[in-house]
């Protein structure tokens, strides 16, 4: 018996060791900055040893507050039975530790409340919970799962063993929060510092070289670099650790030819030596360039354009949904990270890349910016220019001023007139175009292009079989439905007809007759239509047919309304159709309301482009007040001038009058090109020559 007792006095001492050394080992782990993944399954495989428990499990808070099983240890899929309820009431247990903050203990198979509320241990162990708190803040809940044969008093041991364990679990937590905020206030103190440096310069280069280098230390990669895009090809402009690039080298060709199909499919790329997903185009680039570097790991990320307050203004408007996305703003060059020899994971280099990547887009579009500026070189260059400030150099730099303020005063107070142009075509007022009344092909084209010809005379003849051979078989029912006519009525004047007979027969004739008049309507219809296949000229004058348009409608086929020749009167008068770009009109517009109210017309000076050494005179006679479409001049607005025609053709001009305005050499040709101008009133030099350049600034700039 003594004995007996002596050995189960040795047992005793020899587990509370094994658990004083357990405990030891979990104070240590908590000691440490292990990662998560490491140091909870050590911590839950200690404990579950040190309580001689079945198994265990760590639930740790996730979205929305809700408790999800990160770590567990001989937990099977089985263990609350294959009733999902079962997982719901277990969960809410789970649920209430965390939000009471109290430890608990609950016998297998135990079910506290009803309905959605019911809480319980749908297994049939006992389970020991305890809330893992960081500060007072609930972090998760640590799960025992014993055998449920202990005494009342063992069972609160097990209670108060995980509530001290739990302890030291929640201090382990808490110093790497410490760690995280540490790290975090030493890597946004680096930003600053790059930040900083990235915007201290608005030379382009030098911003370049600033991000590559920095970076790279930022990043904690090997190297950085820099490619800016010209037109669709990048070209590397910095490499962090060097001082210059040789744009010949292999690498740099490389990097080059990547970072160029990177801004051109305007993705982020990210390469850690898989290639499966990538498109055949890059697969093929980053592998030569890989070949080439030696890089385990490279991230390509296309700079964009960052947004501008206005932008984000103009696109709240329009769509509020992607107001911070700048996925449509345009590449100006390429980010290029790599890793040859570190080997950082994506989740710790990916939120210092994108930090990088913020402070380098808008320190490198405000440097293009900069540089863009009209005229910037020339002002740096005269800034740098001191030299003409000094008294030997004086009177050459007051000499050149005083040039400049005449030049500028010539332009100002000069008077001129503004004249606006336009282009347009010499056509005579009186001109009808020729359309087709009835569908057919056309037969016979019985005039030539310029041909005189008048009013009412044959042009084209069109064949419409379709007509032809209905208008035969109107005429066949004609004459069918007039013999059945004659037919009923020498029938009615026979004997020996009963009343009866009388009656059916003059309803007959009747029906016969209504048909006769449908039919005769309808075969006048066609004869009319049959009479507009002749298609003859609307007034007296001359033909104009478009080039090689008479071989091009023989037996053609034409639709009506269709325009298939024009017939202008060339001795009646003639007129400027001019199109006005709509850009323009402003001027037209406040300079004819000047000429009503002054009770004068608007005038125009113009030439022939056949004969461009004579201005000829003429005025506004109608503005269009319908803006539209004409050839690739875009929106225009239609201005007919009136003009003299002798003065054209040099009847009504002096003996010094060139023979080449003679209307022998084609003066008054339908559709020659005029160039014209329009006078609209005085204004400054200044105005005269560069109205324009200050609309487009207007439209393109200030707008």
């Amino acid at each position: 018996m003594a004995e007996q007792s002596s050995y189960n006095s040795e047992t005793i001492e020899k587990t509370k060791q094994q658990i004083r050394g357990l405990v030891s080992e979990i104070s240590q782990l908590a000691k440490t900055d292990m990662e998560a993944d490491e140091f909870f399954p050590a911590f839950l495989e200690r404990v579950i040893q040190a309580l001689a428990a079945v198994g265990g499990a760590v639930w740790l808070m996730g979205e929305g507050r809700r408790l999800t099983p990160r770590y567990q240890v001989n937990v099977s899929d089985g263990q609350f039975g294959e009733d999902a309820e079962n997982d719901e009431r277990h969960l809410r247990l789970l649920q209430h530790v965390a939000h009471s903050k109290q430890s608990r203990l609950t016998p297998p198979l135990a079910v506290a409340g009803e309905g959605d509320s019911a809480v319980g241990n749908p297994s049939r162990y006992l389970l020991v919970t305890s809330p893992l708190t960081v500060d007072g803040e609930v972090e998760g809940v640590v799960e025992i799962f014993q055998r449920p044969d202990a005494q009342p008093a063992t069972q609160r041991g097990y209670e108060r063993f995980l509530n001290q364990m739990v302890e030291l679990a929640g201090e382990w937590q808490k110093s790497c929060k410490l760690k995280q905020f540490s790290d975090r206030h030493s890597l946004w103190a680096q930003a600053d510092h790059f930040a900083r440096l990235a915007h201290d310069s608005l030379d382009l280069r030098e911003v370049c070289y600033t991000v590559a280098n920095e970076a790279r230390r930022l990043i904690g990669t090997d190297r950085v670099s820099v490619a800016l895009r010209k037109g669709r090809v990048c070209k590397v402009e910095a490499v962090s650790g060097q001082d210059t690039v040789e744009p010949r080298s292999n690498i740099v060709v490389a990097i080059n030819e990547l970072s160029s199909k990177v801004a051109a499919v305007g993705e982020p790329l990210w390469y850690d030596g898989d290639t499966d997903d990538l498109p055949p185009q890059i697969e093929k680039s980053i592998e030569k360039y890989v070949d080439e570097s030696y890089a385990k790991s490279v991230v390509i990320l296309p700079i964009r354009r960052p947004k501008t307050t206005e932008d984000r203004i103009d696109q709240r408007h329009r769509n509020e949904a992607a107001l911070e996305s700048n996925e449509t703003n345009e590449v100006i060059g390429a980010l290029v990270i790599e890793q040859i020899e570190s080997d950082l994971p994506k989740e710790v280099l990916e939120p210092r890349v994108d930090l990088v990547y913020e402070h380098s887009a808008r320190a490198i579009a405000n440097a293009m910016d900069h540089r863009n500026i009209f005229l910037m070189p020339l002002f740096k260059a005269i800034g740098r220019l001191s030299v003409v400030t000094k008294v030997r150099n004086l009177p050459k730099t007051l000499s050149v001023a005083a040039a400049i303020l005449v030049m500028i005063g010539v332009l100002f107070f000069v008077p001129s007139s503004l004249m606006i142009s336009a282009e347009g075509t010499l056509e005579p007022v009186e001109k009808k175009a020729v359309f087709v009344g009835v569908s057919g092909s056309v037969d016979k084209v019985l005039v030539r292009d310029k041909q005189i010809v008048v009013a009412n005379q044959p042009l084209i003849v069109l064949k419409n079989f379709e007509l032809a051979e209905e208008l035969t078989q109107l005429r066949g029912q004609l004459r069918v439905t007039s013999k059945s006519l004659d037919s009923k009525l020498l029938q009615k004047t026979g004997d020996g007809l009963s009343p009866q007979d009388i009656i059916q027969l003059n309803g007959e004739v009747d029906q016969l007759r209504q048909q006769e008049i449908t039919l005769l309507a309808q075969i006048n219809v066609r004869e009319e239509q049959e009479e507009q296949l002749i298609i003859r000229s609307p007034i007296d004058g001359q033909v104009m047919l478009a080039w090689d348009v008479e071989r091009s409608l023989e037996r053609r086929r034409v639709e009506p309304g269709q325009i298939i020749m024009e017939i202008a009167d060339l001795s009646k008068e003639w007129e400027l159709q001019l199109f006005m770009l709509e850009g323009r009109m402003r001027h037209i517009t406040e300079a004819s309301a000047a000429a009503q109210t002054a009770n004068r017309e608007l005038d125009v000076t113009y030439i022939l482009e056949t004969d461009p050494g004579i201005d000829f005179e003429g005025t506004v006679r109608y503005i269009d007040d319908v803006t539209r479409i004409h050839g690739d001049e875009g929106p225009t607005v239609l201005m007919r001038i009136e003009i003299d025609k002798l003065k054209l053709i040099g009847g009504d001009l002096g003996e010094d009058t060139p023979a080449t305005v003679s209307n022998e050499r084609g003066a008054l040709r339908p559709g020659a090109t005029v160039k014209a101008k329009i006078d609209c009133g005085p204004c400054s030099l200044s105005y005269r020559w560069f109205h324009e350049v200050g609309a487009w600034v207007q439209r393109n700039v200030m707008f």
